[in-house]
């Protein structure tokens, strides 16, 4: 059996020929189609990488202690959720592997349904189709005649940076309990905000004290720029943490010891998080505004590290006339047949990259 035959074709190769286009501009390319970060490591986080890089031994698939309690101490600071146990923290190799393993690691397969945003990181249904369950894309599950063993939401949004409100998340919490539908929250965005405010699934607020049902992924790649050191975790729900945890010490997936130490620096440090915020918050507010002035409607894009663009014309148009211009977005419709008229544009370039980008955008 081919595994390439049941998954999406991955949407990057498509973008080949718009990358060498804008690569031959006179001044280099803008490459603002991938949220990958540009800006160093922080140094504590270096510091613990060198300190432990001497481990010759197999690190644990449940994690360091010191790591799962700097996770919890870190929800509770940043993000108000409190009652989390040490125990029910799990890291994994990134969250993209966490992503597209869940339901295949969960047991679900063929005959479950498996619900995405109607605009959607691509990852949550290659999971499911991996897994061999149905998938549907919708913002209102609850609307379904059917009811799913999985539903994704996503806040801060990749692709549009929309932020769900605390009372829309706690009925999307309070109608998944009620029909038995595991709630899995993807929360790698939550502290790339910009308007407003951005709510853990676990709040209490939201969860009313209650992790039952529900589970959190977060990664340290945005937040941090520890994209190359794969440095993610989910929590939550204390069974269904328990039970990953007993697939994940079968398939030796298991996060890199150094990587661990370097996790736990990482999470007990605020510093480093609220010096990166404002480099992209710099970014995006010179970004922004040249791309309004060069024609272009800026959607949603209150968090995460893009704005989600329009210009009323097929993505793909946006994205080849951009080319043109040295400067590399992604399509909408990578995303979901709803973002045929956007494009995807990240803020993670350097300064210099950014403002090359806004004086052509200027020129154009």
């Amino acid at each position: 059996m081919k595994v390439s035959g049941r998954l999406p074709d991955f949407p990057w190769d498509r973008l080949r020929p718009y990358a060498e286009k804008a690569r031959a501009h006179p001044d280099g390319i803008v490459d603002l189609s991938v949220g990958t970060p540009v800006d160093p490591t922080p140094e504590v986080v270096q510091r613990a990488l060198t300190a432990a890089a001497d481990d010759p031994g197999y690190p644990t698939t449940h994690g360091l202690p010191e790591l799962r309690q700097a996770v919890v101490d870190r929800l509770l600071r940043r993000y108000g959720v409190v009652g989390l146990d040490p125990a029910g923290v799990l890291p994994s190799i990134g969250s993209k592997e966490l992503i597209a393993g869940l339901p295949t690691h969960l047991g679900i397969g063929p005959g479950d349904l498996v619900v995405q945003p109607e605009l959607a990181y691509p990852t949550y249904e290659v999971g499911a189709v991996l897994a061999g369950a149905d998938v549907v894309a919708t913002d209102t599950p609850e609307e379904l005649d059917r009811t799913p063993a999985l539903v994704w939401v996503n806040s801060p949004s990749n692709p549009t940076g929309r932020v769900l409100a605390a009372a829309r998340l706690r009925e999307l919490v309070t109608w998944a309990r009620s029909v038995g539908t595991l709630l899995v929250s993807d929360e790698c965005y939550l502290d790339c905000v910009w308007e407003g405010a951005a709510t853990s699934v676990l709040h209490p607020d939201v969860c009313e004290g209650t992790f039952d049902g529900l589970l959190a992924v977060h990664s340290l790649s945005k937040s941090s720029n520890l994209a190359g050191y794969r440095c993610a975790f989910v929590t939550g729900d204390p069974a269904v943490v328990a039970e990953l945890l007993a697939v994940r010490r079968n398939l030796g997936l298991m996060l890199p010891g150094p990587m661990q130490h370097a996790m736990a620096a990482a999470a007990a440090d605020d510093a480093h998080v609220l010096e990166q915020h404002a480099r992209y918050a710099a970014r995006r507010d010179r970004l922004r505004p040249a791309l309004q002035r060069a024609g272009f409607r800026i959607d949603d894009s209150e968090g995460a590290l893009y704005l989600w663009s329009s210009r009323g014309e097929d993505c793909w148009e946006t994205v080849a006339a951009l080319a043109d211009d040295g400067i590399l977005v992604a399509p909408g419709s990578f995303y979901g047949p709803a973002g045929a008229e956007h494009v995807r544009i990240a803020l993670t370039a350097t300064d210099e990259r950014v403002d090359a980008a806004c004086e052509r955008l200027t020129r154009a």
